[in-house]
């Protein structure tokens, strides 16, 4: 970025020295977040603070916001890579604080989840996946759960405010269900929304081994109140009726009382999970305490099928 007094250096010359310093200064002085700045602290700025706070001001008008002038994080134009400039007073004058700007807020929100990821064993290639990169050529299910992640995505408010629902992906093997996953993780990242996205099997023999590090009720809390949560593989094993009832049970009644949108994938629709979910290890049957967690499945996710070939084998 331009130094203001290179650029007084570029625009003066002996005969109009007077005319151009007022060009530049009226420039920065026409700026609506100085004029704004100026006008929220009228009662602590006069004519000679601002002639002080100059060249600050010129650093803050000449960078990006909002990173309007920045096509990412690398590269960025600001004099520190990632931050933006916020006006603020100090001493008597017009200082600059830097803050993290939107570009920087989605790397470092996407580190974070990556760490979650790998945390919740979800593979690393998985996590790359983008929307408009997965294949839509002649596969009609693919389209359709597509444009139903679109969908969520666009019923998204201008203040980040999510839709309550989110999707229960299920088909055969390979179809690509926990790519779309990660694919509408990364556009949620995109968006700054906060997504912990679980690889079930691993997560709930992680959840017994917790019993005895007494990180069990951490652990659920994590999940249960995570902005967007994301149960890949859901029913692909069988589980305890300890799992079942006080732990997914649990998580998942807290986010149908608290509207949170989760995502399933599994290998089973619905009335083939509640099966899945009646019989325990044990081998007891419980059908009213499937059924129990089936209801709350339905509330907070809408069904839609993705079938094909298994991308596996390819």
């Amino acid at each position: 970025m331009e130094s203001i007094g290179n650029t007084l250096k570029r625009v003066i010359n002996p005969s109009n020295l007077a005319e151009r310093y007022d060009q530049v200064r009226n420039e920065v002085l026409e700026s609506p977040g100085v004029q704004r700045f100026i006008e929220e602290h009228s009662d602590q700025i006069d004519r000679s603070v601002i002639e002080r706070s100059l060249g600050k001001l010129f650093e803050y008008v000449s960078a990006s916001h909002k990173c309007d002038k920045c096509p990412n994080t690398e590269g960025c134009i600001n004099v520190m890579k990632g931050f933006e400039p916020k006006l603020v007073l100090a001493r008597g004058f017009i200082d600059l604080d830097y803050m993290k700007c939107p570009n920087k807020l989605i790397d470092d929100e996407r580190r974070n989840i990556s760490n979650m990821i790998d945390s919740m064993y979800m593979p690393k290639d998985v996590m790359k996946a983008r929307l408009p990169d997965i294949d839509l050529d002649h596969h009609t299910s693919r389209v359709t759960v597509v444009e139903e992640a679109w969908k969520f995505l666009n019923e998204l408010s201008s203040e980040g405010n999510l839709p309550e629902r989110g999707l229960y992906i299920y088909g055969p093997f390979g179809t690509g269900k926990s790519y779309v996953l990660g694919a509408l993780a990364n556009e949620l990242a995109n968006r700054q929304i906060r997504t912990v996205v679980v690889y079930l099997p691993e997560f709930l023999r992680e959840i017994k081994q917790s019993i005895q590090d007494q990180t069990l009720n951490e652990k659920i809390d994590f999940v249960k109140k995570a902005k967007v949560l994301m149960l890949d593989d859901f029913g692909a094993e069988s589980m305890s009726a300890w799992a079942r009832d006080e732990v997914l049970g649990t998580i998942l009644q807290y986010r149908m009382a608290e509207k949170l949108p989760t995502f399933f994938t599994s290998n089973l629709n619905y009335d083939e999970l509640e099966h899945h979910l009646t019989y325990t290890q044990r081998g007891e049957k419980e059908a009213v305490k499937a059924a129990r967690l089936m209801e709350r499945i339905r509330m907070i996710s809408k069904p839609v099928k993705l079938d094909g070939k298994n991308r596996r084998d390819q």
